[in-house]
């Protein structure tokens, strides 16, 4: 027994559909096929893997039941905290063709910095997804970014004052 892979992360919000078309638009999420929960639900893939689930808020009781685990009584758990309420920090995406996500990202006038990650060949873009305060962070092999000549604002030193990169300002 040990674990395999993550399987979806569940999103509840307030805006369901805002939340879905900001990460169909801006990171190129797939919107699919979903069961039938008896509430409403979006189910993002990337390719044939269905990995984030969208749902409303507080839709109903039945939602709040179907979800609840044994101790969510001790505490109000039901369908969302407020925005940014640190209970997931962000959600990483392991990616590749980081000019397509650069330009994408640029034309939606979506901002976000760049890092190189401690100690490995990481390239990171990080951004907030307005909707819901989710930071989402985007990881590239340092190659795809040196062959693109991209200059990250921090390294494992701290911050690059010698950067030219969109989020040195």
């Amino acid at each position: 027994m040990g674990l395999k892979f993550l399987e979806h992360l569940l999103i509840l919000t307030d805006d369901p559909e805002g939340t879905r078309d900001w990460f169909v638009q801006n990171l190129g999420f797939q919107n699919g096929f979903h069961p039938e929960f008896g509430f409403p639900v979006y189910w993002l893939y990337i390719g044939d893997q269905d990995v984030l689930h969208i749902g409303k808020a507080r839709h109903s009781e039945h939602q709040n039941t179907y979800l609840k685990t044994p101790t969510d009584a001790e505490q109000d758990f039901s369908a969302a905290g407020a925005m940014g309420s640190g209970r997931i920090d962000h959600l990483c995406l392991n990616c590749d063709g980081m000019s397509e996500f650069i330009d994408r990202l640029t034309r939606n006038g979506i901002p976000f910095s760049e890092r190189k990650a401690h100690n490995s060949q990481l390239y990171q873009l990080f951004m907030r997804e307005p909707i819901n305060g989710i930071k989402v962070e985007l990881n590239f092999s340092w190659e795809e970014a040196v062959q693109m000549g991209r200059v990250p604002s921090y390294t494992d030193e701290g911050q690059n004052l010698m950067t030219h990169s969109p989020d040195s300002k």
